[in-house]
């Protein structure tokens, strides 16, 4: 039987499979980060489901599963339109952007020292790291500016004396794009009630954005760092320095050699 199917298989079939198999990729590299990643994985359980459903002549799960196979594209339109605009805004964007390839030590380091500044002093602040998906949709609402990312920067965008400190400043590669940003609050239940309006903020973005989100607590003075919907705090710059490290160099890294392997 193997000899069979493996000697009727042609290049052109090996072609197929490894295009679909990169396609299949991109899009689950597209709307990674979002509400409709943790759903597609949900949705795939539907489709063994529905094979053993078949295989067991189980009628009335089948037919069951079968209509509801028809509503599943629209409904995943309508429930999932935002998560599905900001992955199609995503397509404009190389795979693997520079921001990704590392991020300059000297921006690493005025980050460090803008948000351990800010935390001596009891200064809130939320300075949100762009990663692979646009943040566009979020800098519309906030006021442009377009800088060179410096901790002297940073720390007058957040004194409370300047208009724009209110919010969100949305970091793209170097440079600081816009400041007075507001962002999604998560909704999840299982986040502690005791955290404040930025901690729920930062964390309701990475929930709905592959972002990396740096909140300074103005209560306690501490820094966390907030990806992919889970916070935790960082007592110093050592281990700041080494936690975006690894966001920004190690795991993009590994993404590209996987990608070459499978090129």
């Amino acid at each position: 039987m193997f000899d069979d199917l493996f000697g009727a298989l042609r290049l052109n079939d090996i072609a197929d499979i490894l295009i679909l198999t990169l396609i299949i990729y991109y899009v689950l590299a597209l709307i990674k980060g979002t509400r409709a990643f943790q759903v597609a994985w949900g949705l795939l359980i539907l489709i063994p489901m529905f094979m053993l459903a078949n295989y067991l002549e189980l009628y009335t799960l089948s037919w069951i599963l079968d209509r509801f196979s028809v509503y599943l594209v629209l409904a995943i339109i309508i429930l999932f339109q935002d998560d599905i605009r900001r992955a199609l805004a995503r397509v404009g964007n190389p795979l693997f952007p520079s921001m990704n390839r590392g991020m300059e030590t000297q921006v690493v380091e005025e980050l460090i020292r803008a948000v351990f500044a800010l935390a001596s002093t009891s200064t809130g602040a939320l300075i949100v790291l762009e990663r692979e998906g646009s943040l566009d949709d979020y800098i519309e609402v906030g006021v442009k500016i377009d800088a060179l990312l410096t901790s002297e920067v940073l720390q007058a965008i957040f004194q409370t004396s300047s208009p724009i400190h209110d919010g969100a400043v949305i970091v793209r590669r170097d440079r600081i794009v816009a400041a007075g940003c507001f962002l999604p609050l998560t909704t999840n239940p299982e986040v502690s009630k005791a955290l404040g309006t930025r901690h729920r903020a930062a964390i309701g973005l990475t929930d709905e954005a592959d972002s990396v989100v740096l909140v300074v607590s103005e209560e306690e003075g501490r820094v966390s760092l907030v990806s992919g919907g889970k916070i935790r705090v960082v007592p110093d710059a050592k281990e700041l320095r080494a936690a975006l490290k690894k966001i920004f160099t190690v795991e993009p890294v590994r993404r590209r050699l996987w990608f070459r392997r499978a090129m």
